[in-house]
């Protein structure tokens, strides 16, 4: 295990504040359409923090520590991909304003954290406590990976989500934004507004994934630093890039399937970890160089085929994939 700091674990969760402030007072002092050049400087900013940082680490903690904040990190930003999917999907069923999404990703991107958090401690204390948990973690990822590869052809319902609908059935929501406020009086009455609908929907969405993403870093790493910066740094980029590849997202019609083999592979990392562990220390692991190797190479892969695909059929869409059949798909098949 490595020996952090109690001071670098403050300095690293300031700088992260400090950053997440930033965005926090922009999206409140200067509500506005982001455009393609905005979005690039913020995405390669974000991304060039995070490579220094990891360089940094590595220098500090050796090379091997180095390896496994990166391949955390890669495995972080690729299944953020598909969180962007999920926002596109609300922004558009929600019918959010331009200049409002700044503020719903921000906030989007803070209940994220907080949520991965409170995941990555208790994560870390099950697999210290008892090491079948790198079994039960893989088990979860294998699971998740074929729902995911089952439904990769749909997108989550969220007008079927069970906090919306229990939002909207006991609170009184307004027709319009207002001015981008979370709660406001109407007819003099208070209400929400829906900006904060959709954050709730956000915010389960943001449960949800932090389920799945907290045990595929886990299954590079067992270092809860590593996990929360790795985390950390994969999410401080998503409002960005959001608004850069949005346009993007479409074209991307394997991406669920490439999540899916990834989520596949932790998996099974995981468990042949366990097995070694608990079972025979000559059942071989998974290294993590070859780990990263794995997941960029599908990545790679997956994206070049997308492009291709888009290219020979330009109707063809990409979707966010589910991890149930929706509620449309379950009507059809009545």
């Amino acid at each position: 295990m490595l020996d952090i700091s109690p001071l670098t674990w403050a300095v690293t969760i300031g700088f992260i504040v400090a950053l997440l402030a930033v965005d926090l007072i922009l999206a409140a002092v200067r509500p506005h359409h982001v455009g393609f050049k905005e979005a690039t400087a913020w995405s390669v900013f974000y991304i060039a923090v995070a490579i220094a940082f990891g360089i940094w680490f590595g220098s500090q903690y050796g090379n091997g520590a180095g390896t496994e904040y990166f391949a955390g990190y890669i495995i972080e930003k690729s299944l953020s991909v598909d969180n962007l999917f999920v926002f596109v999907i609300i922004m558009t069923t929600f019918a959010v304003p331009d200049h409002h999404q700044h503020k719903v990703l921000t906030f989007g991107i803070v209940l994220a954290l907080v949520m991965r958090a409170i995941f990555i401690a208790l994560g870390a204390a099950l697999i210290n406590s008892f090491s079948f948990m790198f079994l039960l973690f893989g088990l979860l990822l294998v699971y998740t990976a074929i729902q995911l590869f089952r439904h990769r052809d749909e997108d989550p319902d969220i007008e079927t989500n069970l906090m919306v609908r229990g939002a909207r059935r006991f609170l009184p929501v307004s027709a319009d934004y207002i001015g981008g406020r979370l709660f406001a009086k109407e007819g003099g009455r208070r209400v929400v507004t829906p900006l904060f609908i959709v954050l709730i929907a956000i915010g389960s969405v943001d449960l949800l994934f932090a389920l799945d993403s907290i045990p595929a870093v886990f299954g590079v790493t067992q270092e809860a630093y590593i996990v929360f910066t790795a985390n950390a740094f994969a999410l401080l980029g998503l409002r960005a890039l959001f608004f850069l590849v949005k346009g993007l997202l479409d074209r991307l019609v394997y991406l669920s399937t490439g999540l899916s083999l990834i989520l596949l592979f932790i998996g099974f990392k995981l468990m042949m970890h366990w097995a070694h562990v608990d079972i025979n220390t000559s059942i071989p692991e998974i290294p993590t160089p070859l780990s990263l190797g794995v997941v960029i190479g599908i990545l790679v892969i997956v994206t070049i085929a997308s492009l291709i695909k888009t290219r020979a059929d330009p109707t063809e869409r990409a979707h966010a994939g589910s991890l149930r059949a929706t509620k449309k798909k379950d009507d059809e098949a009545n």
